[in-house]
């Protein structure tokens, strides 16, 4: 498994960078992988990091929230993909020994968490002919 860690990103193509090319910033090195992937594709017409945002309810906190998308990409075809980053484990629900202790309730609420994201996600990509896809380390290693 990578080793997860932050820092700036500086593209090689800065005018496929759609946002303040001066800020962007990686939060794990499978974001990083993503990042120089689509700097570098040409099949990428456009693409940014967590600058899409889309506005989320949390189940747990019954309060409206603001998620900023790991990635929003357009393709030359044309086509708008949302991309999601995250670890495989946190796709699937919680399978604590204790879901009553506090590392079995943070799996349960980061999971809840996640799933009201991406139920928002989806209806922004239905709403607006995008794709909404999560990569985890599976896609990536792919």
């Amino acid at each position: 498994m990578k080793k997860s860690y932050k820092g700036p990103f500086a593209p090689t193509h800065p005018e496929k960078y759609k946002g303040n090319v001066d800020n962007i910033v990686y939060r794990s090195s499978w974001e990083r992988d993503v990042m120089v992937y689509l700097d570098n594709s040409s099949t990428v017409e456009k693409w940014n990091s967590e600058e899409f945002v889309i506005k989320y309810y949390y189940d747990v906190d019954k309060k409206w929230h603001r998620y900023y998308i790991d990635f929003w990409v357009k393709w030359t075809s044309g086509q708008v993909t949302l991309i999601e980053v995250k670890p495989k484990k946190q796709v699937l629900p919680p399978k604590s020994k204790n879901p009553r202790s506090k590392q079995g309730l943070n799996e349960a609420f980061t999971y809840i968490k996640n799933r009201n994201k991406w139920e928002a996600a989806q209806k922004i990509a239905a709403d607006n002919n995008y794709k909404f896809i999560i990569w985890t380390e599976e896609e990536l290693e792919k």
